[in-house]
């Protein structure tokens, strides 16, 4: 199960036989792959913003904190709590892909299909409220309110050191080594939104899980602060980020954005082991762009997929992922893009915040991985003789595609396969006519 820091920092300030894009869905793989995990929906349009943070804090809730500086101070009514089930619906969507396809009979090819059958695979491309004891330390309580489970804090500060020891002396669970990270958005003039469990309130809510935290700002700045998030981390943090935008794919503007490898054939028992493979290959892959570059896992028109992981989300779940430009008519499909980016961070290759551009690019991309199902019923031709050793050489390829995707030995691989070998029985002539009883 993904676990969460108690302090987090989540806020924008502000060849083969077969076509691309389809085949029949198989399965998924999904944000719970990844331990130390956050997940976060940005909505922006223009330099409007509604940002939520997946809240799945586990430990007691009385030890629950989240400090994330804002470009300045919110109101009540800009901050709302959300629906938990959101995150997972728009990760079911926008999850890597496992897709099959399946071979016709090979005696039924015609000639141009045999041609096709030849043709290679590509290989992989590389809450206190002393106000007195606040100022003393150079706190300004800007303002405070409680929306559903959470006390919230709108704060101000001269200083880390004096924003550190208020938040310690008012029961904040804060690692070593904040003020540190305190320090350059205090000189950025920047205020901080702070939140713990009110657990009367939570206890009132019959929920055994917080939930979201919805923020609406405006921003010219288009950035997710991350250092705060990597104070009391223990190893590398993964982040999966949703982006969505009426125009076209999001990136980031300092750091590289890369694609995950797509549209790779794989050996057919990936089918049940997809989650433990896609997890090496994105630990592969991070590795081999050098540890500091944001994975593009899907980019894609909301209103449609193909293959489908999940349905696209309706009218009603855009609202709560925080889409606030579609037409309140709710007439014509969504002008909602997605771009779902997976980034590893640490302090070594991660030293600045994320800072995201808005593309043109509406150019649809997932993360799709290719089982091709060899022909299973009886081959009684002789151009079946050569499909058997066509689809052999295919599984060489196969298992080779896998090996550079995950790193893993290819003869480990080549051990889980089993050979397609199938009996080529070709009658005799008069056989065609000459039934057995």
């Amino acid at each position: 199960m993904k676990k969460r820091a108690s302090l987090i920092l989540l806020i924008s300030i502000m060849g083969s036989i077969g076509l691309a894009f389809c085949g029949f869905y198989v399965g998924k793989a999904g944000t719970d792959l990844f331990n130390e995990s956050s997940e976060v929906i940005i909505a922006r349009d223009g330099n409007r913003t509604i940002l939520t943070m997946s809240n799945d804090y586990q430990g007691e809730m009385s030890e629950f904190a989240i400090v994330v500086p804002i470009p300045y101070v919110f109101s009540e009514d800009q901050i709302q709590v959300g629906d938990p089930l959101i995150f997972d619906k728009i990760d079911a969507y926008s999850a890597p892909r496992l897709v099959e396809y399946f071979d016709s009979d090979p005696c039924y090819v015609r000639e141009y299909e045999k041609r096709n059958l030849n043709t290679p695979v590509q290989p992989v491309a590389r809450f206190a409220d002393d106000s007195e004891r606040a100022g003393s330390l150079g706190v300004t309580i800007e303002d405070k309110f409680t929306v559903g489970e959470y006390d919230i804090l709108i704060l101000g500060a001269e200083e880390s050191n004096g924003l550190e020891t208020w938040l310690i002396e008012n029961g904040y669970k804060i690692p070593k080594g904040a003020r540190e990270a305190l320090a350059p958005y205090i000189k950025m003039g920047m205020k901080f939104f702070v939140a713990k469990v009110n657990l009367e309130e939570f206890d009132k809510s019959n929920s055994n899980q917080l939930r979201p935290i919805m923020m609406a700002f405006q921003s010219d700045d288009f950035m997710l602060p991350i250092q705060l998030g990597m104070v009391n981390a223990k190893g590398p943090q993964d982040l999966i980020v949703y982006l969505l935008s009426p125009e076209g794919r999001i990136e980031l503007a300092n750091y590289r954005t890369a694609k995950m490898p797509s549209d790779v054939y794989v050996p057919e028992f990936v089918e049940n082991e997809f989650g433990e493979v896609y997890t090496a290959m994105f630990e592969n892959i991070y590795e081999r762009e050098g540890k500091n570059v944001a994975l593009l896992e899907y980019a894609w028109d909301m209103a449609w997929c193909d293959p489908c992981a999940a349905d696209p989300l309706s009218q009603e779940e855009l609202l709560q992922a925080g889409v606030f430009w579609l037409d309140s008519s709710f007439e014509s499909a969504p002008n909602v893009y997605l771009t779902r980016m997976h980034v590893r961070y640490t302090p070594e290759k991660f030293k600045n915040d994320l800072m995201f551009k808005v593309t043109q690019n509406r150019d649809n991309f997932q993360g799709r991985y290719i089982m091709q199902r060899p022909f299973k019923g009886e081959i009684t031709c002789e151009v079946g003789k050569d499909y058997v050793q066509q689809v052999r050489d295919r599984q060489e390829r196969e298992a080779r595609n896998l090996a550079n995707l995950t790193g893993w030995k290819y003869s480990d691989i080549w051990a889980k396969i089993e050979l397609f070998n199938p009996p080529v029985e070709i009658p005799n002539w008069w056989q065609r006519v000459f039934k057995k009883p």
